[in-house]
């Protein structure tokens, strides 16, 4: 599959206010966006691998701690990588915020400004 130089891919959820937010700043850096709604989409444990490699993190670094079901269900467990991804799988909108990936590279957007990580430098005026 080949894919546009500047197109920007964003797994997120699409009902949460910041991750709209999120959407509306990514179409700032290019026209060609595409959104994987991690509501509707259920990604492979080898895709959530790839991304946190992407990221160069561990998967129980990408939770968001405050989530109710993660205080209720995860806080206080220790789980091995392959349990950490079945869980994300699983568990999805628990995630600290969308997942963006341009050119190569991703970013965690926590905030939606973060986005602004993936474009090449110079381009955007904040």
């Amino acid at each position: 599959m080949e894919l546009h130089p500047n197109e920007l891919w964003l797994f997120l959820d699409e009902e949460s206010a910041t991750h709209k937010k999120t959407i509306a700043l990514a179409k700032s850096i290019t026209k060609h966006v595409n959104i994987c709604s991690l509501r509707h989409n259920k990604l492979s444990k080898l895709r959530w691998a790839k991304l946190l490699a992407m990221l160069n993190m561990q998967p129980k670094h990408l939770f968001n701690k405050s989530h109710e079901k993660y205080q209720e269900e995860i806080a206080r467990h220790d789980f091995e990588v392959d349990d950490w991804l079945e869980i994300l799988q699983h568990n999805p909108t628990m995630i600290m915020g969308p997942i963006a990936v341009m050119n190569g590279k991703a970013v965690l957007c926590v905030k939606p400004k973060d986005i602004y990580q993936l474009e090449p430098e110079g381009e955007h005026i904040m």
